[in-house]
Order: C-alpha cells, then sequence, then structure tokens
C-alpha cells in the first residue's frame, strides 16, 4: 500500500490503459479515416468509451496512451501474432490449401513517414532522389485467403531477403513460397531448402546458372545450378528451370526458379498460374496504402512510426478476417472479399450513423462486402499516372555449361560429402 503526503494509506491509482483497451484503441485508430493522429485518437476512444459503457473509462490523452503502447513488452506482441495466424488458418476452411498447398507471397513495399530529424538519423532514404525517410516493409501474403500470414519492419535501407530470412520460421506445414526476382540469392534458396520448403522465384538477367555440373547425373533439360563464384566452399544448388512464354516481357520469355522437380506435383501450367496470382500482394499494398489511407504515417519519431504502420497493418489482418467468416460461410470465395466496402461498414459503426446497430449484427453487411462481378468495358489502368514506376523487367538468366573446373571442384566436394556422411553413419552404428 502507497503512503500519502500526510502518512496514511492511499490506493494505487487504477490502469487506465489496460491491454485489452490497448489492442481495442490501437485498431479502432487503424480503421479511423482521419489524417491527424490526435482526431483519429479522439475518435477511437470514444468508439471504445461506447462499446464499454460501464467499464472505468481510458486515459484521455494521446501522450498517456502512446507511453502506455511503448510499454506493452515484446513477448506479448509475439504471443498476439501468433494468435492471429492460428485464428487465419482456423477461419480459412477448406480455402487454407490451393493444390495440396498453403502458398503464400512474399514482396516488400516502402511507407513514407515524416521528414524530423530523428525520422531521418534513424530510417534513412531508401536510395531514390528526392525522397524522405521511409519504413520497409516486408509481407508473406496468404494468396488463397487475400490476407496478409506476417511481416516485417525496419529502416528504408532493409533488403527484402533478410526479411524473409526472418519469417521463414513463421511458416505452416505444405508451404510453398511465391515470390520475384528480388529474392534468388544463394543463402536465402539455400535456406528455404534446408527447411524443407518448396518455392517459385522468378529469375532475371543477373543470375548465372550453371548445366551439365555433373554433380548428379540426370536427363532433365531443364535441372540447372546455382553456384555464384563467392560461394564455391558450399555445395551447388540443384534447381529446375520452368521457362514460361510472356509477350510482355522484353525476352518474350519468363523464368521461374523452383525445387519441385516433380511435373505432376507442379507442371509448367501451373506454375504458370500460380506466379500470376501473386499479383493479389500487390492488391493488398494498395489497400493498406489507398482504401486505408495509411501511405504515410503521421508519427514524428521512429519507434512510434513503427508501431504505427504495425497496429496499422493488424487492424487491415483484423478487418478481413471479420469479413471473412460471414464471407465463407456466404459461399462466397475469400479473395472476392473488397476491403473498400468492409472498411466503409466499420468506420460506420464507429460514427454511430451505420444500419448495423438496428439490425442487430455487423457480420450481416460484412457478409455482403463482396467485389463488383460485372464485366468491365474498359481498363481500369490510368492513362496518366505521374507517380507510375515503369522499371525494367528482369530478363532471362544467364545459362551456359560449367567448365572443367567447375566439375572438378563439385566432384571434389561431393566426394567430401559422402565421407563425411559414412563417418556419420559409422558413429551412429557404434
Amino acid at each position: 500500500m502507497l503512503k500519502a503526503a500526510d502518512g496514511r494509506d492511499r490506493r494505487p491509482r487504477a490502469v487506465r490503459w489496460s491491454l485489452p483497451y490497448l489492442i481495442y484503441q490501437a485498431v479502432l485508430m487503424a480503421w479511423d479515416s482521419s489524417e491527424a493522429l490526435r482526431d483519429r485518437f479522439d475518435n477511437a476512444r470514444q468508439a471504445l468509451v461506447e462499446m464499454f459503457p460501464h467499464h472505468r473509462r481510458p486515459g484521455a490523452t494521446y501522450q498517456g496512451y502512446v507511453k502506455a503502447l511503448r510499454r506493452i513488452p515484446l513477448k506479448v506482441m509475439v504471443r498476439l501474432d501468433a494468435y492471429l495466424r492460428r485464428c487465419h488458418q482456423r477461419i480459412a476452411g477448406e480455402h487454407w490449401l490451393r493444390w495440396d498447398w498453403a502458398i503464400l507471397a512474399c514482396d516488400g513495399s516502402r511507407v513514407e513517414v515524416p521528414r524530423t530529424q530523428a525520422n531521418q538519423d534513424a530510417l534513412r532514404c531508401a536510395g531514390r532522389k528526392k525522397t524522405g525517410p521511409q519504413l520497409a516493409l516486408t509481407v508473406l501474403y496468404h494468396m488463397g485467403t487475400g490476407l496478409p500470414w506476417t511481416w516485417r519492419i525496419g529502416p528504408g535501407t532493409d533488403a527484402e531477403r533478410v526479411h524473409l530470412r526472418s519469417m521463414l520460421s513463421t511458416l505452416p506445414g505444405k508451404s510453398r513460397l511465391v515470390a520475384d526476382a528480388g529474392f534468388t540469392g544463394y543463402d536465402l534458396l539455400r535456406a528455404i531448402v534446408s527447411q524443407k520448403t518448396s518455392f517459385l522465384i522468378r529469375v532475371g538477367a543477373n543470375v548465372m546458372l550453371l548445366k551439365n555440373l555433373g554433380w548428379e547425373v540426370t536427363a532433365d533439360k531443364d535441372v540447372v545450378w546455382l553456384w555464384p563464384e563467392a560461394k564455391r566452399d558450399q555445395p551447388p544448388l540443384k534447381l529446375r528451370l520452368v521457362r514460361l512464354k510472356r509477350a510482355s516481357a522484353s525476352s518474350g520469355q519468363m523464368c521461374l526458379l523452383t525445387n519441385v522437380f516433380d511435373r505432376e506435383r507442379l507442371s509448367d501450367q501451373r506454375a504458370a498460374t500460380i506466379y500470376e496470382m501473386r499479383w493479389g500482394v500487390e492488391v493488398f499494398f494498395r489497400s493498406f496504402k489507398q482504401t486505408m489511407q495509411r501511405r504515410k504515417m503521421r508519427s514524428a519519431s521512429p519507434d512510434l512510426a513503427t508501431l504505427e504502420l504495425h497496429w496499422g497493418l493488424i487492424g487491415l489482418l483484423l478487418l478481413t478476417l471479420m469479413s471473412l467468416k460471414p464471407l465463407i460461410a456466404g459461399h462466397h470465395d475469400p479473395l472476392q472479399l473488397s476491403v473498400a466496402m468492409a472498411l466503409r461498414v466499420v468506420r460506420q459503426s464507429m460514427r454511430n450513423s451505420g444500419p448495423w446497430r438496428r439490425r442487430g449484427d455487423l457480420g450481416v453487411l460484412l457478409a455482403g462486402a463482396v467485389k463488383d462481378t460485372y464485366k468491365r468495358r474498359g481498363s481500369k489502368t490510368a492513362r496518366d499516372w505521374p507517380h507510375k514506376k515503369y522499371e525494367r523487367p528482369p530478363g532471362v538468366p544467364k545459362i551456359r555449361d560449367a567448365t572443367k573446373a567447375e566439375k572438378q571442384k563439385a566432384e571434389k566436394q561431393k566426394a567430401e560429402k559422402q565421407k563425411a556422411e559414412r563417418t556419420y553413419s559409422s558413429h551412429e552404428a557404434a
């Protein structure tokens, strides 16, 4: 018991921001459409008070809320992320696996933050001219439901490959990774293979592949080896090259690498379909940045900007999870979910102006948040968008036969590997 100034016992002050209150407040702020953080805080707090009219009211100041948010232990956030992933898999049901795989697309984007001195010093610029400090965001996107599985956030100069390697431990069973040409590093692909996860990754002209290395005898003409000069002290990586005809590519074809050699499990046509579905992760980024109006964070310090982005993503995940359950119950494909319509429903409910209160169930309206099914007469692509990026296509990889020296080095590595395996087996038998 604490002592007052006059020596009498006094009760400690009640906690204004409990953990449940903090989570509700952060998610409601992520859903709010206001531009300023203070306005989001006020609107979300008012909605929170109305949600729990008979409970003690949360703190009234934004500064107090931020201090409490910073104090959430890391282990609590880790448990929350794991719990959301379990909910995701449970709600997805039969849509969790497509072609017997949990297919996850990986891609990255950058999010702007205010040009305060603290943000400039800690987050830095990603390299493009006339850009301010940024946060790097890399997302694993579940292609069966259209929801994010997990993500990593760091300074704008962070590499997507590093983020993906840190997320490999979260992959569910029967995972298949799909990614663009920015994820073809030897160390990353070897880490994926060692985890017994299959992948389908585009490869560009910046990669050299070897044929006829002699490491294994094979008649498959599409078998190639990834073995960079700097990694010759490690074994070569055996891969399958999938060539797809594409008129949009400069060379007329697009090349993919995979560690699935059985064409019954992954045919060239199926690989093309899966890679085209990867476009869904781009739609996810558009939903977050444009539909939810989170193209730029508003926090003046790097740690708060990171928290703002993280809770914004949790808000989008919870919004889609809330909508997915009634959508699937209505026999809709989860990929038909309209984030814009679902967001409109919850924003109306936060303003107490939506019809959900009269109908008694928010899920009734969320069940109708599906995309339009009519056929468009024209393209939705903007005729002239000044900010559109026109990047050069990755091209096709360089492929050549292995030299005599490379074959000898590969044979030596193979002999050393077999010797180590025999030694290990003899020790196990002893």
